[in-house]
């Protein structure tokens, strides 16, 4: 199958995760305007008028940006939670159809009803999994693109490798697949398009950045963090993530807690949306790619940095050509 058209805009093939808490507008202008896919969450905004404001002032920006420069900025993308735990699902839907994003990335089930209404301006739909079911259920859906999120990936990731994961996919899945888990510099990015990924997906890397909405102990904290400082547990959300050691201590949470399968409460005066909110703003979640960050720079220099890693990586590989021929 041909890719989409808006790969030919890109000048990376990667897209920033949409981060709970941490993306925003600036983050994703940024991306967008560097030549890779910018995306946030709906629910980053208390409401669904302040989500319309940011899709809005992120719409603005790109055209300004256009005109300005003559050049095709990236397409950005919005994260919808597609559960009946999330009771904004429809209104957001309708922003995003009014607005028509041109990148919808579904979480926690895959609507055909939703696919249709993204597919009908033209829209895409990539939905995330973890395992070969939900990306057969993603498929029967209609969606345009798969995320695979392997083991070592921040937030909800999963437990298969990503070699393996890519190759059970592929047998079926012929659009376009997305790679996420451990990927923080350009070599990584080509490693992900040479296991057979179209895209690679990148969350933790992009906290670290100057546009990023992270706390400053957040990202001094991943700079600080190896691979085993990232702990697998259910005890934040009830849903296994991975999560920085430290913020789990600091909040007082210790190893016989995090082992557990149970949701701390972390109170009872809160709805269930709130107590998240609160659990993750000071739970820090990352990936195992915190072992190769090491500083905090701007969207535009970090991109950059990337491109070049991305093209080494490239013609180092070209180069061992020569040596098996």
């Amino acid at each position: 199958m041909s890719k989409p058209e808006f790969f030919n805009n890109l000048s990376l093939p990667a897209v920033a995760a949409p981060m709970f808490l941490i993306s925003g507008p600036k983050l994703v202008i940024e991306c967008c305007k560097n030549g890779i896919v910018g995306t946030f969450p709906a629910l980053n905004q208390r409401t669904t008028e302040g989500f319309e404001e940011w899709v809005i002032q992120i719409k603005t920006e790109l055209e300004e940006f256009e005109k300005e420069t003559g050049k095709k900025a990236a397409p950005f993308g919005v994260n919808l939670i597609v559960h009946n735990t999330n009771p904004r699902i429809k209104a957001d839907l309708k922003v995003c159809v009014k607005h028509k994003v041109p990148l919808i990335i579904t979480s926690l089930g895959a609507v055909s009803q939703l696919v249709g209404a993204i597919h009908s301006y033209g829209g895409l739909v990539y939905h995330d999994i973890i395992k070969k079911r939900h990306a057969e259920k993603a498929m029967e859906a209609g969606v345009d693109g798969l995320i695979l999120v392997s083991a070592g990936a921040g937030g909800h990731g999963g437990t298969l490798n990503p070699i393996s994961l890519i190759s059970e996919i592929r047998t079926f899945f012929k659009k376009t697949i997305l790679l996420s888990g451990c990927i923080s510099n350009g070599r990584d990015i080509a490693s992900a398009l040479q296991m057979g990924a179209d895209l690679a997906y990148m969350g933790t890397r992009f906290i670290n950045t100057k546009e990023s909405l992270a706390d400053e102990g957040y990202k001094n904290m991943i700079i600080n963090s190896t691979a085993d400082d990232i702990i697998y547990t259910a005890v934040v959300s009830g849903v296994k993530a991975n999560f920085i050691k430290q913020s789990l201590e600091a909040m007082g949470i210790t190893e016989d807690d995090w082992s557990k399968t149970k949701k701390i409460n972390f109170g009872e005066e809160l709805d269930a949306a709130k107590a998240e909110a609160k659990a993750w703003k000071t739970i820090w979640s990352a990936g195992q790619g915190v072992t190769s960050i090491k500083d905090c720079p701007s969207v535009s220099k970090l991109i950059s940095d990337l491109k070049s890693e991305f093209i080494d990586s490239i013609k180092e590989q070209s180069q061992l050509l020569e040596n098996f021929k």
